[in-house]
């Protein structure tokens, strides 16, 4: 299959049309591929339909993000459908009861496959924005493999990423969203990190560019990639494909998923299989 993460810039909008066509053009863009993935975080450019009062305001941005929810879901059913592929939407705020929660939404032709929550939050969404997390990992078995998401943060902790492989996941998705060259590479090096514990490709999908409207999404550094174990089966670097740094636009790779059973079974170093012995080792 072919999978394409984005490296994805906000803007504002007027209307909803406005945000229809610019999402519209985004996937007209990648489909050509199996799989989208968009950021975390990235439906907060809907915080702009609310006027520059709510945009600017944290808590407000988040309830209006919340507001359409609906109609975006129903946006993605419909381009994931125009165009027989399957979509990570770009992260927002789900509000059930009390405190939002960070929710990615996964889409394919058929319509809604499930959602991810964020298991565990930042300082910034803790201690700012009082999202909270939602313990609970989901496997969604796709024609397109089976998938797992670690969103940003979550991506930092081998544990997550070991019940997911563990489960018989083969691609985990990352959306991000970080403000810092280093916040951006600890969930690069978090990403890496999991796809050669887990012998599996592992999808970076980051926000990126220059937002003055909200104080949440204000400054985004990172570039999107597709990353695999550097175990003999996939390229020596583990890096499948890269974008620029801070620059807009898809990065798309074409995957075989029977390499990841390779790597598993067959790779120069058999970390997924090994793993037991790590958990036997003690301080002594």
């Amino acid at each position: 299959m072919k999978i394409a993460a984005a490296a994805y810039h906000f803007d504002w909008f007027d209307d909803f049309d406005a945000y229809r066509a610019k999402l519209t053009r985004w996937v007209e863009a990648a489909a050509d591929c199996d799989l989208l993935v968009f950021p975390e975080y990235g439906a907060m450019e809907l915080a702009s339909l609310g006027g520059k009062d709510v945009a600017s305001n944290l808590e407000a941005s988040l309830h209006e993000v919340a507001r359409h929810e609906a109609a975006r879901d129903a946006l993605h059913v419909e381009l994931a459908a125009a165009h027989g592929i399957h979509i990570l939407a770009a992260s927002g705020p789900y509000f059930s009861e009390g405190r939002p929660l960070n929710r990615a939404v996964l889409f394919g032709p058929e319509g809604r496959i499930g959602h991810q929550d964020k298991q565990i939050m930042t300082r910034f969404e803790r201690d700012e924005w009082k999202v909270q997390g939602a313990p609970g990992l989901r496997v969604f078995d796709t024609p397109v493999g089976k998938l797992g998401i670690l969103i940003c943060y979550d991506s930092e902790f081998p544990l997550l990423a070991r019940q997911l492989a563990e489960a018989g996941v083969e691609v985990i998705l990352t959306p991000s969203c970080t403000d810092t060259v280093a916040g951006f590479n600890r969930v690069r090096i978090g990403a890496m990190a999991r796809a050669l514990e887990s012998q599996c490709v592992v999808v970076h999908s980051p926000t990126v560019g220059l937002c003055d409207w909200n104080p949440a999404i204000d400054e985004n550094r990172g570039k999107a990639a597709i990353y695999a174990p550097s175990d003999g089966v996939w390229p020596e670097t583990g890096i499948l494909a890269e974008g620029e740094m801070d620059r807009a636009g898809w990065v798309k790779a074409r995957i075989d998923l029977d390499k990841v059973r390779q790597s598993r079974e067959d790779g120069r170093v058999l970390p997924f299989a090994h793993w037991p012995e790590s958990q036997a080792s003690a301080i002594i």
